[in-house]
């Protein structure tokens, strides 16, 4: 765990600016398309969306990065006290100094939060899961509290556009899930496959730790890989329900996992012998597109 997330997690800050300053600086340190990502979002939400991903990149780290799973119980707690002392005005670190006038601005409610924090707990208590719908319990803790978020961002409170909302972060998850199988299990032996499915196609744990990609593998891999795609399809209803300023940024969240998939079907479904990922050019691509999209809105004469 870097020296930058344990302060941010326990040092206290003396104003409400110097917070932002720090989380700022975690976001841009830790989020390689910070700067550019920044720019196409509305001018106003840029450092509400920093404050945000402080939150969770604090509370991801304290979960994955201590090494011992005790203490990352023991420290994720404490984050959770700290998020109930925020909510209830008594923040005292950077990270929760700045989030609460982001709290406070858009009427955030603790649930999100609490959720993203239950998530990371279940991490270090739960290493498999028997079935798709475990896993998508599993989800609605760790992704979907994000997508939540930028809706509320966004002034969007209503629950048909957060269910939306819901396909979309699921899947995104789920995209990563199928991305770093191997990974998982060699660096947390964490199999996020549900074992339903390893048993209906005949692969095993001890198969995926050998790194071994038969056919029945890639059976699997086709598998989640269509189902996840339905579920980002199904995502797509919730973009003509936004306001053109954030419809394109959002889109790109869908995009993105879409090309995840996409990366995971030409190497032939095998997660195992390499961990399929965006090109730079693929990336590029999707700021581009975004940047294009600002762009006409400013002619138009609309705000970024």
């Amino acid at each position: 765990m870097s020296l930058s997330t344990i302060q941010l997690a326990s040092a206290s800050v003396a104003d409400v600016a110097q917070a932002q300053v720090q989380t700022r600086r975690l976001a841009r340190r830790h989020y390689e398309n910070f700067s550019v990502v920044s720019m196409l979002l509305p001018r106003h939400l840029r450092q509400d969306f920093c404050n945000i991903y402080a939150f969770c990149r604090v509370a991801d780290d304290l979960g994955d990065e201590t090494g011992d799973r005790e203490q990352s119980l023991r420290l994720l707690a404490d984050f959770r006290r700290q998020t109930l002392d925020c909510f209830a005005g008594k923040a005292k670190t950077a990270v929760f100094v700045a989030l609460g006038g982001t709290i406070a601005r858009h009427q955030l409610p603790p649930a999100p939060f609490l959720d993203l924090i239950d998530a990371f707990e279940q991490d270090q208590r739960v290493l498999r899961y028997d079935t798709f719908e475990q896993l998508l319990d599993y989800c609605r803790r760790s992704a979907n509290p994000v997508g939540r978020l930028v809706l509320y961002l966004c002034g969007y409170r209503d629950e048909q556009r957060q269910l939306l909302s819901d396909q979309t972060c699921s899947a995104l998850q789920l995209a990563n899930f199928w991305q770093d199988v191997r990974r998982d299990k060699l660096d947390r032996n964490r199999i996020y496959i549900p074992r339903e499915s390893m048993q209906r196609f005949g692969v095993s744990e001890e198969q995926i730790g050998r790194g071994i990609c038969d056919d029945p593998f890639r059976k699997l891999m086709r598998f989640e890989v269509d189902r996840t795609a339905a579920m980002f399809q199904r995502g797509e209803a919730l973009l003509p329900l936004l306001r053109p300023q954030v419809r394109m940024q959002i889109s790109l969240f869908s995009r993105g996992g879409r090309l995840v998939l996409a990366a995971i079907r030409r190497q032939g479904y095998d997660t195992l012998s390499r961990r399929p990922a965006l090109s730079k050019w693929q990336k590029g691509g999707l700021i581009a597109q975004a940047l294009a999209a600002m762009a006409g809105r400013l002619l138009a004469g609309g705000r970024p």
